[in-house]
């Protein structure tokens, strides 16, 4: 398992830990984090699962690859360095004290 903190666009922080399998999103739905919609239920094709990774873990994370890129042009104010869509980030150990910050809304 990994706790990871959910922060939302008001400051809001919620800690979570979430099972090594899942998804940051699934951790956030199944621990009903406001926040992050997932309208596509993590298939990466959408961009409602938004958030701003701490800019200690954005080197610590797998690279995006080309799908996770291109479903980001579509999202709410997105940061070329610290954006990420939750649905393509496995947990694992690895991830253990993740930060992520929601954007002021979903697109």
């Amino acid at each position: 398992m990994a706790k990871i903190t959910y922060i939302e666009h008001g400051g809001t922080e919620h800690v979570v830990e979430v099972k090594n399998g899942l998804t940051v999103m699934e951790g956030a739905r199944d621990n009903n984090i406001p926040g992050i919609e997932a309208d596509c239920g993590g298939a990466c094709a959408c961009s409602t699962c938004h958030v701003y990774v701490h800019p200690d873990w954005v080197e610590k994370l797998p690279a995006k690859e080309d799908m996770e890129v291109d479903m980001l042009d579509f999202a709410y104010e997105p940061d070329e360095t610290r954006s990420r869509l939750t649905c393509q980030l496995k947990v694992t150990d690895a991830l253990d004290g993740l930060v992520v910050q929601m954007p002021e809304k979903q697109i």
